[in-house]
Formats: C-alpha cells, structure tokens, sequence
C-alpha cells in the first residue's frame, strides 16, 4: 500500500473548481491484511481539494456477521458502515460519508430474500438498496465478480423473484458487469420498469484477455448495447471505471499515473455517448475508490471528471457531479 501511494505521489495535480459540490456516488471502505482503506484512508483522499458533499458508500464482501443464518451475514456489512460514520452524517460534517449504503443481499433466494433487504433496512436508515454483482465472461482471463455468479444470473426465475421485493421495499439496484452483459440489464429494466436500476462503472468495457488490443471493436459493441439500454428509463449509469486495470489502458504499469488532461482524453468517447445517450441527468460520476487508486489519485480523477464536463452547461454539470446521484439515491442536500 505505501508503494502505491508513493507512485501516486509522482502525479500530483491541484484540484480545479473546488466550488462545485461532488457527490460521489460509488466507493468501498475495506480491512484486508495487506491493504487498509477505512474512513481515515478515505477522507486522506477526499482532502485533497475537492468539494465533497456526501457520499454512497458500495458493498464489497466486508464485516458479514460471523455467525447466524447464512442468508443474513451480509447486512453486518451495513451495520459496520453504519458504526463507522455515524459521527459524519451531522451539518458540521465536511463530507457525509455513507450519506447512502449500497448493500448486498442474495436475490436468487427469491421471496425469501425479503427477510434479508428488511434487517438491512432496520440495521440503518441510510440503507438505500442493494448490488448484487453479475460480472461474468466466459474468458478465464477475465475475473468474475466476488459473488461468483453463474452466467445469465439476471434472467434466472429465482433471482427475478428476489429482484420483485426491491420493488415492494422502495429499493434500489446497483448492476455491475461487463459490456457483453449490458443487453441482460436492458432486459431486466423491462422486466421491472418501476424499479431504478444503477448500471456501474460505464457498463464495464473490457480491455484484457481476449478483448486487448481490440478498443475500437469493443467500444463499438458497448456503444451499440449502451443505446439499447437507454430506452429503459428507470436506467442510469455511473461514469467511471475506467481506471480499473480491466479496462486495458495499462496506466498502473507505467512509471508514473496519468495526469488528469490525459486520463479526460481516453475517457472522452465513453462520456460523450453515455451523455448523448442518456443525458446528464441519468449520468453521474463517480470515483469508484479505492479500485481506482491502481492508476491515479482521487484529485486527479475528480479533476478528469470536471474536465469532461467543462463543455456541458452548469445545470448539466451540477447533474454529473452532485444532483443526479442525491436524487437517485434520495439523500438529503
């Protein structure tokens, strides 16, 4: 960890437009023996200019209860963030982190999996919905996400069952996958028209394995599912990810991380179809940290977002950066 932070610190950037009020809508606060990153580490990276409001903290397999039904482990992971930040939610908090907390609960265990969404809801009044990852490809080059879902998990009955009680609850979805997938989520929008889905990290372009060297025939692809998707607007897409080291642009192999003028340019064709397609106010930026740290800093990838917007109109900035995600998440201004 410290020598990823020493190789940050070879790109350092001032943060532009500190006025602009950031909600970031998407990080992870996690305890691995090897790589710390909690409220402490968080809030080292927030200070570094930028003005964040709120925040929506996304689950990542962290703190589940050690003990009791096996269905219900997960929402320890909802009482630990609500412990950890209760202290920053008041007015004189900077930055409300976890101002909304993005659980996990099994939706394949159908009706059933309603037990599991009301304790996270008890466990905390920021409980705002759940992610239940399905990113899968059938390269063994690519990862598959850390719930290790089986192919085609959004079509599945059983998990359709458990997705119908978000809809009961008033919850929310956070989809993550990659962008051979997208199709998937189109069809589950329709599926639930009345249900808002948070598609994650730009639809998940992928750059390694058998997709390397092919950006300009992968780009096409997720642009053509992109469009499909748009039609459904109970959709939106969070604008980020593309730091991840999946996406294939090898920033984390170089000697020192992009600065953020380069890292606005390669982000450039993805930002300008998702705003065309879906407008700024289905879009929203976010960090995605501490994935992202793999290529760049939190100032500099706040600074790359602002750059791809400085040619939007205020209001569609406000949209980007602070307001589509408060309202899409429902916290408090």
């Amino acid at each position: 960890m410290n020598d990823r932070l020493a190789w940050l610190g070879r790109t350092v950037e001032k943060a532009i437009d500190c006025d602009a009020e950031i909600c970031d809508p998407h990080h992870h606060l996690w305890e691995f023996p090897s790589n710390r990153y909690l409220v402490d580490e968080f809030l080292a990276d927030v200070a570094g200019g930028h003005c964040v409001a709120r925040t929506v903290y996304v689950e990542c397999h962290q703190k589940y209860r050690q003990n009791g039904p096996t269905a219900l482990r997960p929402v320890g992971e909802t009482e630990f963030v609500d412990g950890c930040t209760a202290a920053l939610q008041g007015a004189a908090s900077r930055t409300r982190v976890a101002a909304g907390i993005v659980g996990f609960a099994d939706l394949s265990l159908g009706q059933e999996v309603r037990a599991v969404l009301e304790a996270h809801l008890a466990a905390s009044s920021r409980f705002r919905g759940i992610r239940h990852a399905s990113a899968w490809d059938a390269s063994e080059q690519v990862r598959k996400a850390h719930t290790d879902p089986p192919p085609r998990l959004l079509a599945q009955p059983g998990f359709r069952a458990g997705f119908s009680c978000l809809r009961e609850l008033g919850l929310t979805f956070d989809a993550w996958l990659y962008h051979t997938q997208i199709p998937e989520v189109a069809e589950l929008a329709r599926a639930f028209p009345d249900v808002t889905i948070i598609l994650n990290h730009a639809g998940g372009p992928l750059g390694i394995g058998p997709y390397a060297g092919r950006r300009s025939e992968v780009f096409d692809i997720w642009q053509r599912n992109m469009a499909g998707l748009a039609g459904c607007h109970n959709v939106f897409v969070k604008f980020g990810g593309l730091a991840m080291t999946m996406s294939g642009f090898g920033w984390h192999k170089r000697d020192s991380p992009p600065g953020s003028l380069e890292l606005a340019d390669s982000m450039r064709p993805y930002f300008t179809a998702c705003l065309e397609l879906f407008g700024a106010g289905r879009c929203m930026f976010e960090s995605n940290f501490p994935v992202e740290q793999a290529s760049c800093s939190y100032t500099v990838l706040w600074n790359a977002f602002k750059r791809l917007a400085q040619a939007c109109s205020p209001s569609e900035r406000a949209d980007l950066l602070n307001r589509t995600a408060t309202r899409v998440y429902r916290l408090a201004a």
